[in-house]
């Protein structure tokens, strides 16, 4: 198992209800995976997941990279600007 610490931000901290959360996760868990188990595990997230901006260790990661031990992620709603 691989401890991860969660971090939550803007409207998504607003529907975990908390701004961090620690996990044990599988040690070969992708980033999609991650977001399909906060889905099921935490149903307020469910529509977050589906649009979410993840960092892993501060640097912007996509859905096939692998989660790696301690690491700390960051979970922030689409930004839009003008």
């Amino acid at each position: 198992m691989n401890k991860i610490k969660l971090l939550f931000f803007a409207t998504i901290r607003d529907r975990a209800g908390t701004k961090s959360l620690e996990l044990d996760i599988p040690s070969d868990l992708t980033i999609l995976g991650l977001k399909e188990k906060l889905a099921t595990d935490f149903p307020n997230l469910r529509e977050s997941m589906k649009s979410v901006l993840i960092t892993i260790n501060r640097e912007y990661a996509f859905d096939e990279a692998v989660v790696p031990p301690n690491a700390e992620i960051g979970m922030f709603p689409p930004v839009s600007g003008g």
